[in-house]
This record gives C-alpha cells, structure tokens and sequence, in this order.
C-alpha cells in the first residue's frame, strides 16, 4: 500500500529546511512561519514563504525546495532562493528549530517532539513547530494530535502549501478522504507544479476514492513534472488502463502504491 509523506517549516520570509529523519521514515524538519493573511483563490506561492498580512508545505535552518519535491524521501536539506522581502528570523528560534531539526534527522523522535513543543510555546506565531509536530504524532500514530497541529500550522500560514500536503496526508491516514483531497488540491492551488501533492492526490483518487480517469490524469501529470522518478508511476498509468472491473464489479486488486514523501 502506497503511504505519501512531504514535510517542511516555515515563516513569511524565513529561509526553510526540508530534512528526513534517518529513524523516522518520512518525517521530516518542515519551515518557520509567522501568521499570515488568507490568500487569492488560485494566486500560486514560493513554497518557502509568503509576506506578512498587511504580508505555506514544509521546512528551516535550510530551505524549502521551490521545485517540485521528489517521491524519494530527502536525506538532506534543500537550499532555495529566499523570498523577495526577508523578515528577520529570531537567532533563538534559529537555533532552537536546528537543534530539533537535527534530533529529528539523528532518529531521536521524543527529543525532537520536546524541543518543537518548546518552540511552540515561547514562538506561538510560528507556523513551523506545529507542522513538525503534527508530523512526528502521525508517524507515532496519534492522529487527532496530528490533525490538531497541522490545522493550527495552515491557519497561521495558509499560504504555505507544504502544510497542506502534510495536513492531507494526515487527513488520509485518519480515513477522511474528501477532507485529504480538499487539502492536496489546496497545496497544488498555491503550487501547480508541486509534484508530491499532485501524485498524493493521484494515488487518493486511485486507491481510495476510486475515481480511475481522474487518477490517471493526475499520475500522467506527475510523470511529466518528475520524469527522472516516475519508472513506478508509469507502470501505474499502465495498471489503470488495462484494469478491468472483476466479477460482481468490485474491481480488480491492484499493484501496491507507494507514495511521495
């Protein structure tokens, strides 16, 4: 069975890091983020940051890739140019986010879940610990916890749309897949070309709401937009054109699914 995982913190004009832990498989440090304004429907954004209102998926220290994210887990930080206009970032906070940050990617999970709750009490404006934290309760299983977290991290950054991928994945695993889709179609809103939104929303159509055509079209999308990691996706496409309704119309089992990080 496919499982889709991106991560990152963030803060309006923050720089980002997007970093996989080597314990935790898929989690991920996720950007720094200061409270932002709700944006235009469809206006497209960096994934890195947003401006202030008066002016988000994941990452920090480093930053959050503006291309479109791999379905391989990352095993480094990605560097992306930063936003045009550049807030401060608080050198506490700074460091506070590197040291959880490294905790996470060293496999120590309880210390890095100690340290972001810690930020988020003395930074409570800051999008990023919140996303970290919904991140490491989803892969501990605790799913309300999750979703808790990563609603209070696109509330206080909407326009970062790492954290909507994240909130969908959340809201996949919890089995609330119309809330998963409108979340995964909210972060290709703000990225278009956010390639492991689009194959998480693929594979949502696909295995859980059974909507094939839809499916396809997304995971022919995907390959265009990664084709140096689409070998999989394109034996997908091909599963899915030959699927044929089994007896009594329940469909045929399909081939396991493995889903962006």
């Amino acid at each position: 069975m496919r499982s889709a995982d991106a991560r990152g913190l963030s803060r309006p004009g923050m720089l980002a890091v997007l970093a996989v832990s080597a314990g935790l498989v898929g989690c991920a440090a996720v950007p720094l983020s200061m409270p932002e304004s709700a944006p235009a429907a469809a206006a497209p954004v960096a994934t890195t940051s947003a401006t202030p209102a008066a002016p988000a998926p994941v990452a920090s220290a480093a930053v959050v890739p503006t291309a479109p994210a791999s379905p391989a887990p990352a095993t480094a930080p990605v560097a992306a140019p930063p936003a045009a206009a550049e807030s401060p970032v608080d050198p506490a906070a700074q460091r506070a986010f590197d040291d959880a940050r490294r905790a996470l990617r060293a496999g120590r999970a309880a210390d890095a879940e100690r340290a972001f709750r810690s930020m988020a009490q003395a930074w409570p404006e800051l999008a990023g610990p919140h996303a970290n934290l919904g991140v490491i309760w989803r892969d501990a299983g605790k799913l309300p916890e999750s979703s808790a977290a990563l609603e209070k991290a696109v509330k206080l950054s909407p326009r970062q749309p790492l954290y909507w991928n994240q909130l969908g994945i959340t809201h996949r695993h919890a089995g609330r897949f119309a809330k998963a889709r409108e979340a995964y179609e909210r972060a290709l809103e703000l990225d278009a070309n956010y390639a492991a939104a689009l194959l998480n929303l693929a594979i949502l159509h696909d295995l859980y709401l059974g909507d094939g055509p839809r499916a396809l079209e997304l995971y022919q999308r995907y390959a265009l937009l990664a084709p140096g990691e689409s070998a999989n996706v394109n034996k997908w496409i091909a599963d899915l054109r030959n699927r044929k309704p089994a007896a009594g119309g329940a469909p045929q089992a399909v081939a396991a699914r493995k889903e962006a990080p």
